[in-house]
Protein backbone atom coordinates (compact mmCIF):
# COMPACT_ATOMS: atom_id res chain seq x y z
CA UNK A 1 0.00 0.00 0.00
CA UNK A 2 1.57 3.64 -1.32
CA UNK A 3 0.52 5.79 2.18
CA UNK A 4 2.07 8.78 0.04
CA UNK A 5 -0.15 8.44 -2.44
CA UNK A 6 -3.25 7.74 0.09
CA UNK A 7 -5.87 10.51 0.27
CA UNK A 8 -7.15 9.59 3.82
CA UNK A 9 -3.27 9.84 5.00
CA UNK A 10 -2.33 13.14 3.37
CA UNK A 11 -5.10 14.86 4.76
CA UNK A 12 -4.53 12.85 7.99
CA UNK A 13 -1.01 13.81 7.65
CA UNK A 14 -1.50 17.14 7.05
CA UNK A 15 -3.79 18.29 10.18
CA UNK A 16 -1.36 15.99 12.24
CA UNK A 17 1.33 18.32 11.49
CA UNK A 18 -0.79 21.54 12.07
CA UNK A 19 -2.01 20.21 15.34
CA UNK A 20 1.25 19.28 16.37
CA UNK A 21 2.77 22.17 15.62
CA UNK A 22 -0.50 24.51 17.06
CA UNK A 23 0.48 22.31 20.85
CA UNK A 24 4.01 23.08 20.79
CA UNK A 25 4.14 26.48 19.38
CA UNK A 26 1.40 28.58 19.26
CA UNK A 27 -1.17 26.62 21.87
CA UNK A 28 1.46 27.83 24.86
CA UNK A 29 1.84 31.22 23.74
CA UNK A 30 -1.28 31.77 23.10
CA UNK A 31 -3.49 30.37 25.70
CA UNK A 32 -1.26 29.91 28.80
CA UNK A 33 0.10 33.33 28.48
CA UNK A 34 -1.53 35.86 30.78
CA UNK A 35 -0.72 38.90 29.05
CA UNK A 36 -2.41 40.45 26.31
CA UNK A 37 -0.67 40.18 23.54
CA UNK A 38 -0.48 42.50 19.97
CA UNK A 39 -2.59 41.77 17.19
CA UNK A 40 1.33 41.41 14.82
CA UNK A 41 2.72 39.05 17.70
CA UNK A 42 -1.06 36.48 17.59
CA UNK A 43 -0.52 36.69 13.57
CA UNK A 44 3.38 35.64 13.62
CA UNK A 45 2.68 32.75 16.33
CA UNK A 46 -0.09 31.87 14.26
CA UNK A 47 1.64 32.01 10.83
CA UNK A 48 4.55 30.52 12.47
CA UNK A 49 2.53 27.11 12.94
CA UNK A 50 1.39 27.06 9.63
CA UNK A 51 4.43 27.35 8.27
CA UNK A 52 6.45 25.00 9.73
CA UNK A 53 3.51 22.83 9.73
CA UNK A 54 2.99 23.02 5.49
CA UNK A 55 6.96 22.57 5.73
CA UNK A 56 7.25 19.37 7.87
CA UNK A 57 4.37 18.18 5.85
CA UNK A 58 6.73 18.59 2.29
CA UNK A 59 9.73 17.33 4.14
CA UNK A 60 7.40 13.72 5.53
CA UNK A 61 5.64 13.63 1.92
CA UNK A 62 9.70 13.06 0.40
CA UNK A 63 9.96 10.45 3.23
CA UNK A 64 6.94 8.66 2.73
CA UNK A 65 7.21 8.82 -1.29
CA UNK A 66 10.65 7.61 -1.14
CA UNK A 67 9.92 4.92 1.17
CA UNK A 68 6.94 3.92 -0.69
CA UNK A 69 8.76 3.44 -4.14
CA UNK A 70 12.33 3.08 -3.25
CA UNK A 71 12.31 0.56 -0.13
CA UNK A 72 11.42 -2.85 -0.62
CA UNK A 73 10.68 -4.34 2.97
CA UNK A 74 11.29 -7.69 1.86
CA UNK A 75 15.40 -6.69 1.55
CA UNK A 76 17.94 -7.27 4.37
CA UNK A 77 16.77 -5.46 6.88
CA UNK A 78 20.68 -3.51 7.59
CA UNK A 79 19.84 -2.11 4.12
CA UNK A 80 16.23 -0.93 4.24
CA UNK A 81 17.56 0.62 7.31
CA UNK A 82 20.35 2.47 5.69
CA UNK A 83 18.43 3.73 3.27
CA UNK A 84 15.14 5.04 5.81
CA UNK A 85 18.22 6.70 7.62
CA UNK A 86 19.97 8.63 5.08
CA UNK A 87 16.86 9.63 3.26
CA UNK A 88 15.48 11.58 6.82
CA UNK A 89 18.42 12.68 7.74
CA UNK A 90 19.33 14.76 4.54
CA UNK A 91 15.22 15.66 4.76
CA UNK A 92 15.72 16.41 8.37
CA UNK A 93 18.81 19.03 7.05
CA UNK A 94 16.82 20.75 4.71
CA UNK A 95 13.97 21.29 6.81
CA UNK A 96 16.61 23.29 9.29
CA UNK A 97 17.94 24.70 6.77
CA UNK A 98 14.89 26.19 4.66
CA UNK A 99 13.03 27.11 8.17
CA UNK A 100 14.88 30.06 9.33
CA UNK A 101 14.09 31.59 6.26
CA UNK A 102 10.54 30.93 6.27
CA UNK A 103 10.21 32.22 9.85
CA UNK A 104 12.76 35.15 8.62
CA UNK A 105 9.69 36.24 6.06
CA UNK A 106 6.96 35.25 8.07
CA UNK A 107 7.94 37.73 11.30
CA UNK A 108 8.72 40.18 8.50
CA UNK A 109 5.08 39.82 7.13
CA UNK A 110 3.39 40.03 10.11
CA UNK A 111 5.41 43.20 11.34
CA UNK A 112 6.30 41.44 14.40
CA UNK A 113 9.51 42.50 15.82
CA UNK A 114 10.89 40.27 18.65
CA UNK A 115 12.30 41.56 22.13
CA UNK A 116 14.69 38.46 21.23
CA UNK A 117 17.39 37.30 18.54
CA UNK A 118 17.57 33.97 17.85
CA UNK A 119 20.82 32.99 18.47
CA UNK A 120 23.11 29.96 16.64
CA UNK A 121 23.09 27.95 20.16
CA UNK A 122 18.98 28.21 20.14
CA UNK A 123 18.53 27.19 16.31
CA UNK A 124 20.88 23.98 17.19
CA UNK A 125 18.23 23.44 20.22
CA UNK A 126 15.56 23.73 17.82
CA UNK A 127 17.03 21.36 15.40
CA UNK A 128 16.70 18.63 17.84
CA UNK A 129 13.56 20.02 18.67
CA UNK A 130 12.14 19.15 15.15
CA UNK A 131 14.04 16.35 14.88
CA UNK A 132 12.06 14.56 17.72
CA UNK A 133 9.04 15.38 16.19
CA UNK A 134 10.04 13.87 13.10
CA UNK A 135 10.97 10.76 14.34
CA UNK A 136 8.11 9.87 15.91
CA UNK A 137 6.20 10.85 13.08
CA UNK A 138 8.48 8.17 11.25
CA UNK A 139 7.98 5.58 13.45
CA UNK A 140 3.94 6.26 13.19
CA UNK A 141 4.45 6.28 9.55
CA UNK A 142 6.86 3.02 9.28
CA UNK A 143 3.84 1.04 12.02
CA UNK A 144 1.05 1.96 9.26
CA UNK A 145 3.20 0.98 6.33
CA UNK A 146 4.16 -2.37 8.27
CA UNK A 147 0.50 -3.14 9.72
CA UNK A 148 -1.06 -2.20 5.85
CA UNK A 149 2.01 -4.77 4.65
CA UNK A 150 1.52 -7.22 6.56
CA UNK A 151 -2.57 -7.11 5.86
CA UNK A 152 -2.07 -7.27 2.31
CA UNK A 153 0.25 -10.26 2.61
CA UNK A 154 -2.13 -11.81 4.62
CA UNK A 155 -5.07 -11.06 2.92
CA UNK A 156 -2.98 -12.26 -0.09
CA UNK A 157 -2.69 -15.43 1.30
CA UNK A 158 -6.20 -15.84 2.20
CA UNK A 159 -6.92 -15.26 -1.04
CA UNK A 160 -4.62 -18.05 -2.65
CA UNK A 161 -5.97 -20.24 0.15
CA UNK A 162 -9.48 -20.01 -0.74
CA UNK A 163 -8.37 -20.49 -4.36
CA UNK A 164 -6.42 -23.34 -3.76
CA UNK A 165 -9.59 -25.06 -1.91
CA UNK A 166 -11.74 -23.94 -4.33
CA UNK A 167 -9.51 -25.71 -7.03
CA UNK A 168 -9.27 -28.88 -5.09
CA UNK A 169 -13.45 -28.61 -4.46
CA UNK A 170 -13.97 -28.55 -8.38
CA UNK A 171 -11.59 -31.30 -8.84
CA UNK A 172 -13.51 -33.63 -6.45
CA UNK A 173 -16.42 -32.75 -6.84
CA UNK A 174 -18.71 -34.53 -9.56
CA UNK A 175 -16.20 -37.32 -9.89
CA UNK A 176 -17.68 -40.26 -11.56
CA UNK A 177 -15.88 -43.66 -11.35
CA UNK A 178 -14.79 -44.26 -14.75
CA UNK A 179 -15.45 -47.80 -15.26
CA UNK A 180 -18.70 -47.32 -13.79
CA UNK A 181 -19.67 -45.07 -17.31
CA UNK A 182 -17.95 -48.28 -19.43
CA UNK A 183 -20.11 -50.95 -17.94
CA UNK A 184 -23.09 -48.53 -17.71
CA UNK A 185 -22.92 -48.21 -21.76
CA UNK A 186 -21.99 -51.94 -22.28
CA UNK A 187 -24.89 -52.53 -20.05
CA UNK A 188 -27.06 -50.30 -22.12
CA UNK A 189 -25.85 -51.54 -25.65
CA UNK A 190 -26.05 -55.53 -24.44
CA UNK A 191 -29.94 -54.02 -23.03
CA UNK A 192 -31.31 -51.90 -26.48
CA UNK A 193 -31.18 -56.55 -28.33
CA UNK A 194 -33.47 -57.34 -25.30
CA UNK A 195 -35.62 -54.32 -24.17
CA UNK A 196 -35.45 -51.12 -26.20
CA UNK A 197 -37.83 -49.46 -23.37
CA UNK A 198 -35.87 -50.51 -20.63
CA UNK A 199 -32.60 -49.36 -22.26
CA UNK A 200 -34.07 -45.94 -23.40
CA UNK A 201 -35.00 -45.86 -19.43
CA UNK A 202 -31.34 -46.62 -18.57
CA UNK A 203 -29.44 -43.97 -21.41
CA UNK A 204 -32.38 -40.97 -19.73
CA UNK A 205 -31.10 -42.09 -15.96
CA UNK A 206 -27.62 -42.06 -17.09
CA UNK A 207 -27.77 -39.00 -18.70
CA UNK A 208 -29.68 -37.37 -15.64
CA UNK A 209 -26.33 -38.64 -13.68
CA UNK A 210 -24.29 -36.83 -16.01
CA UNK A 211 -26.18 -33.88 -16.22
CA UNK A 212 -26.46 -33.73 -12.18
CA UNK A 213 -22.35 -34.14 -12.21
CA UNK A 214 -21.95 -31.47 -14.64
CA UNK A 215 -24.46 -28.88 -13.20
CA UNK A 216 -23.36 -29.32 -9.35
CA UNK A 217 -20.00 -28.80 -9.39
CA UNK A 218 -20.46 -25.36 -9.59
CA UNK A 219 -21.81 -25.58 -6.12
CA UNK A 220 -20.47 -26.62 -2.32
CA UNK A 221 -23.84 -27.86 -1.08
CA UNK A 222 -27.25 -29.14 -2.45
CA UNK A 223 -30.41 -30.65 -0.79
CA UNK A 224 -30.77 -33.88 0.53
CA UNK A 225 -33.68 -34.68 -1.58
CA UNK A 226 -31.79 -33.20 -4.53
CA UNK A 227 -28.92 -35.99 -3.91
CA UNK A 228 -31.39 -38.63 -3.54
CA UNK A 229 -32.87 -38.01 -7.08
CA UNK A 230 -29.62 -38.36 -8.51
CA UNK A 231 -29.28 -41.82 -6.06
CA UNK A 232 -32.13 -43.39 -7.58
CA UNK A 233 -31.02 -42.46 -10.94
CA UNK A 234 -27.58 -44.40 -10.28
CA UNK A 235 -28.87 -47.39 -8.89
CA UNK A 236 -31.43 -47.95 -11.67
CA UNK A 237 -28.06 -47.86 -13.59
CA UNK A 238 -26.46 -50.38 -11.82
CA UNK A 239 -29.13 -52.86 -11.57
CA UNK A 240 -28.21 -53.68 -14.99
CA UNK A 241 -25.20 -55.00 -13.85
CA UNK A 242 -26.40 -56.51 -10.82
CA UNK A 243 -29.55 -57.38 -11.51
CA UNK A 244 -31.09 -59.43 -8.70
CA UNK A 245 -28.19 -59.45 -6.57
CA UNK A 246 -28.57 -55.83 -6.22
CA UNK A 247 -31.50 -55.18 -3.21
CA UNK A 248 -31.45 -51.60 -1.95
CA UNK A 249 -33.11 -50.00 0.70
CA UNK A 250 -33.95 -45.91 2.10
CA UNK A 251 -34.94 -44.75 5.55
CA UNK A 252 -34.72 -41.33 5.30
CA UNK A 253 -35.82 -39.07 7.91
CA UNK A 254 -38.52 -36.58 6.54
CA UNK A 255 -36.60 -33.69 8.53
CA UNK A 256 -33.53 -34.21 6.64
CA UNK A 257 -34.35 -33.82 2.97
CA UNK A 258 -34.39 -29.93 3.08
CA UNK A 259 -30.61 -29.80 4.84
CA UNK A 260 -27.56 -29.33 2.90
CA UNK A 261 -24.96 -31.68 1.95
CA UNK A 262 -22.06 -31.58 -0.51
CA UNK A 263 -23.05 -32.78 -4.13
CA UNK A 264 -21.95 -36.42 -5.25
CA UNK A 265 -21.54 -37.10 -1.45
CA UNK A 266 -24.00 -39.87 -0.78
CA UNK A 267 -23.49 -41.36 -4.53
CA UNK A 268 -19.91 -41.87 -4.02
CA UNK A 269 -20.69 -43.83 -0.89
CA UNK A 270 -23.15 -45.92 -2.94
CA UNK A 271 -20.81 -46.34 -5.48
CA UNK A 272 -18.09 -47.60 -2.96
CA UNK A 273 -20.63 -49.65 -1.52
CA UNK A 274 -21.49 -51.41 -5.02
CA UNK A 275 -17.64 -51.47 -6.03
CA UNK A 276 -15.52 -52.90 -2.88
CA UNK A 277 -18.93 -54.98 -1.72
CA UNK A 278 -21.73 -56.27 -3.52
CA UNK A 279 -19.64 -56.71 -6.48
CA UNK A 280 -17.17 -58.85 -4.56
CA UNK A 281 -20.06 -61.25 -3.47
CA UNK A 282 -21.55 -63.69 -5.65
CA UNK A 283 -25.08 -64.25 -4.50
CA UNK A 284 -25.19 -60.29 -4.58
CA UNK A 285 -26.03 -58.04 -1.29
CA UNK A 286 -28.14 -55.35 0.19
CA UNK A 287 -26.91 -51.90 0.31
CA UNK A 288 -28.95 -49.50 3.04
CA UNK A 289 -29.06 -45.77 3.26
CA UNK A 290 -30.36 -43.94 6.15
CA UNK A 291 -30.69 -40.46 7.27
CA UNK A 292 -31.68 -38.55 10.82
CA UNK A 293 -30.57 -35.23 12.63
CA UNK A 294 -28.92 -36.12 15.96
CA UNK A 295 -28.42 -32.95 17.93
CA UNK A 296 -26.90 -30.09 15.74
CA UNK A 297 -25.16 -32.96 13.02
CA UNK A 298 -27.06 -35.04 10.23
CA UNK A 299 -26.07 -38.56 10.39
CA UNK A 300 -25.89 -40.40 6.77
CA UNK A 301 -25.34 -43.89 6.68
CA UNK A 302 -24.79 -46.40 3.84
CA UNK A 303 -24.40 -50.08 5.21
CA UNK A 304 -23.70 -52.92 2.05
CA UNK A 305 -23.57 -56.47 3.20
CA UNK A 306 -19.59 -57.82 2.96
CA UNK A 307 -16.66 -57.50 4.90
CA UNK A 308 -14.36 -54.64 5.56
CA UNK A 309 -10.79 -55.70 4.02
CA UNK A 310 -8.05 -54.01 2.37
CA UNK A 311 -7.72 -54.31 -1.19
CA UNK A 312 -3.64 -54.29 -2.23
CA UNK A 313 -4.68 -53.19 -5.41
CA UNK A 314 -7.43 -50.41 -4.96
CA UNK A 315 -6.57 -47.23 -4.28
CA UNK A 316 -9.16 -46.04 -2.19
CA UNK A 317 -10.13 -43.26 -4.51
CA UNK A 318 -13.52 -42.39 -2.83
CA UNK A 319 -13.06 -42.94 0.13
CA UNK A 320 -10.01 -40.06 -0.16
CA UNK A 321 -12.24 -37.72 -1.95
CA UNK A 322 -15.04 -38.11 0.79
CA UNK A 323 -12.61 -37.39 3.10
CA UNK A 324 -10.71 -34.68 1.64
CA UNK A 325 -14.38 -33.07 0.60
CA UNK A 326 -15.70 -33.28 3.88
CA UNK A 327 -12.22 -31.89 5.48
CA UNK A 328 -11.91 -28.62 3.10
CA UNK A 329 -15.42 -27.89 3.55
CA UNK A 330 -16.19 -28.29 7.28
CA UNK A 331 -12.97 -28.96 8.63
CA UNK A 332 -13.28 -30.89 11.86
CA UNK A 333 -16.58 -30.45 12.41
CA UNK A 334 -17.37 -33.15 10.23
CA UNK A 335 -16.90 -37.07 10.84
CA UNK A 336 -16.53 -39.62 8.21
CA UNK A 337 -16.11 -43.27 9.72
CA UNK A 338 -16.07 -47.13 7.73
CA UNK A 339 -16.28 -49.78 10.07
CA UNK A 340 -17.33 -53.90 9.93
CA UNK A 341 -20.03 -54.59 12.38
CA UNK A 342 -22.32 -57.78 11.63
CA UNK A 343 -20.98 -59.14 8.62
CA UNK A 344 -21.90 -55.19 7.19
CA UNK A 345 -19.75 -52.35 6.23
CA UNK A 346 -21.07 -49.56 7.51
CA UNK A 347 -20.27 -46.22 6.14
CA UNK A 348 -20.82 -42.89 8.46
CA UNK A 349 -20.63 -39.31 7.68
CA UNK A 350 -21.63 -36.82 10.53
CA UNK A 351 -22.22 -33.31 9.00
CA UNK A 352 -22.77 -29.96 11.23
CA UNK A 353 -25.83 -28.06 10.49
CA UNK A 354 -25.65 -24.89 10.58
Amino acid sequence: MKLSQNKFYIIFNLFGWFLLFTATLAGPKLFLSNEVLASERVLYYWLETIACAILAFMCTFIISFFIDTKINFNNSWKTTTSKILVIFLTVQALYSLFIWPILDFVQEYAKYESDSVMTLGGKIYNVFYFATLFIIWLFVFLTIKIYHQLKTVQIRQLQLEANLKESQLNTLKGQINPHFMFNSLNNIRGLMLEDVGKARNMLTSLSETLRYSLTKSDVNSISLEDELEMVENYIAISKIQFENRLQFETHIDPESLSKQIPPMIIQMLIENALKHGISNLKNGGKVNLSTKIEGNQLHIEVANSGKLHENKNSTQLGVKNIKKRLELLYGKAAVFSLKEIENQVVATIKIPLT
